[in-house]
């Protein structure tokens, strides 16, 4: 089976560049280990922003910048397009103490980024209002990207695991799966946080590994809080219909995806301070999801250093769902030669020295 573009990996960031290139009138495959979009990309929360930007780089803030615009654009043409509602929504995002002031101040003030200092009654002191902040209910999303990407004629293929990526003279051949070998003229792996493994012996020294993150999901008659709160890593993600989302972990466990007594318990507790009416309220339900871990949350957007027709877009960590939209853009500038839109060089050195 062959294609113009071969895509390993069906999760936000697979599709996203599946749509766009499908959009352009390519042909294009993409393989999925599993189910499409059911690892990290549907396991998060959907807050469309660095859970704090002055903690992080102009390289992770530059892929989410201009998420406002065009991520509401993107969800209101996936809406008309499959009927499917991703639910984006401006909501704000409320930063509780503990947090460095000044830090937060400064960078929002030289990033023209709306906050204000207010009083909360959640914690001691002031809190700070983030009101651009948005979120967008990513299994919803995915489902719409999913539809548009084969309305648009792109070819999915499930359950379909790479057992190796064939090269020879520095280009590869053949990509060996469990369901047959594919052929393209070009391959892009979006595995996630099976990047490496599918990459293979050609990973070189690319760093991106499982970063498990567990999830609590309740569900009250309307929804119980205003904005997104963010408490020293812990957020709480009200959505529109009442369900309340609180994560979540970072946990160094390989590939392991269970759930444990003791993260759940964490969670609980400590969304129970900022949020008493948990205390009555039953767990609807728990899980959790592989991020594609990274070094300073800097994902790898570029191709290979010895493979001309290879090509990697992953290692987005706790970020993808929120960059998948500029990371897309970077990569198809990439493929054509297009000029960038602002310096994407941090995005070309996961490979390592190579």
């Amino acid at each position: 089976m062959s294609a113009e573009f071969l895509i390993l990996g069906a999760g936000v960031s697979g599709l996203a560049v599946a749509q766009r290139l499908l959009m352009q009138g390519a042909k294009v495959i993409i393989v999925e280990r599993g189910a499409v979009g059911r690892e990290s990309s549907w396991a998060g929360g959907g807050i469309l922003s660095p859970l704090c930007p002055w903690d992080y780089s102009d390289a992770v803030n530059n892929l989410c910048k201009s998420i406002t615009s065009d991520y509401s654009a993107w969800t209101t043409m996936l809406h008309a397009e499959t009927s499917i509602d991703p639910e984006y929504e401006r909501s704000g995002m409320l930063v509780l103490p503990s947090f460095d002031v000044e830090a937060a101040q400064a960078w929002c003030a030289s990033h023209n980024v709306p906050m204000q200092l207010v009083d909360q009654a959640y914690t001691p002191g002031k809190g700070l209002l983030l009101h651009g902040v948005s979120q967008v209910r990513n299994p919803r999303l995915m489902q719409a990207l999913r539809k548009h990407v084969e309305m648009l004629g792109g070819r999915i293929v499930e359950r379909c695991e790479v057992r190796e990526i064939s090269s020879r003279d520095q280009r590869v051949q053949t990509l060996v799966t469990s369901c047959g070998d594919f052929s393209a003229e070009r391959y892009i792996v979006c595995a996630g946080a099976w990047s490496k493994q599918v990459l293979g012996s050609h990973a070189l020294q690319l760093d991106i590994r499982p970063v498990r993150g567990q999830m609590l999901l309740f569900k009250f008659d309307v929804p119980p809080l205003k904005h997104i709160l963010l408490q020293d890593g812990m957020y709480l993600i009200p959505r529109r219909d009442g369900h309340l989302l609180v994560g979540s972990t970072l946990e160094d466990a390989g590939f392991d995806k269970s759930t444990t007594l003791a993260a759940r318990d964490s969670l609980w507790q400590r969304a129970q301070l900022l949020l008493p009416a948990l205390r009555a309220m039953p767990l609807k339900q728990h899980w959790s999801g592989l991020r594609p871990g990274s070094l300073h949350n800097i994902p790898t957007i570029c191709r290979h250093p010895q493979l001309d027709n290879l090509y990697i877009n992953s290692g987005h960590f706790r970020y993808g769902v929120t960059m998948a939209p500029a990371s897309a853009t970077i990569l198809l500038n990439e493929l054509s030669g297009a000029e960038q839109q602002f310096d994407v060089s941090p995005y070309r050195t996961g490979w390592g020295n190579v």
